[in-house]
């Protein structure tokens, strides 16, 4: 069964042990740090959280995804393909 964007989102956040969003917007930077646990990826949490792109291109490398966790190259969201890897890693 192919899921939605939307769906696939939902999903991660509720494995990851975040709330549901109604319309499932974008990943926020909470979410993202709550993947990046799950996938095992450490990121500084003292203070502010990171950027967006420096967790997303972490997530990415932590599932192998990419070769580097590069921040300048790291998509601005996610695609379909990474959201289902992402799923995977996280369940």
């Amino acid at each position: 069964m192919a899921h939605t964007v939307d769906e696939l989102r939902t999903a991660i956040r509720e494995a990851v042990g975040r709330f549901e969003r109604e319309g499932s917007p974008a990943f926020t930077k909470e979410d993202l740090a709550a993947v990046c646990d799950a996938v095992g990826y450490e990121i500084e949490t003292s203070g502010r959280l990171p950027p967006k792109a420096d967790m997303r291109a972490g997530i990415l490398w932590t599932i192998g995804i990419v070769d580097a966790p590069n921040p300048e190259n790291a998509p601005s969201s996610f695609r379909k393909d990474e959201l289902d890897a992402i799923l995977a890693a996280v369940q």
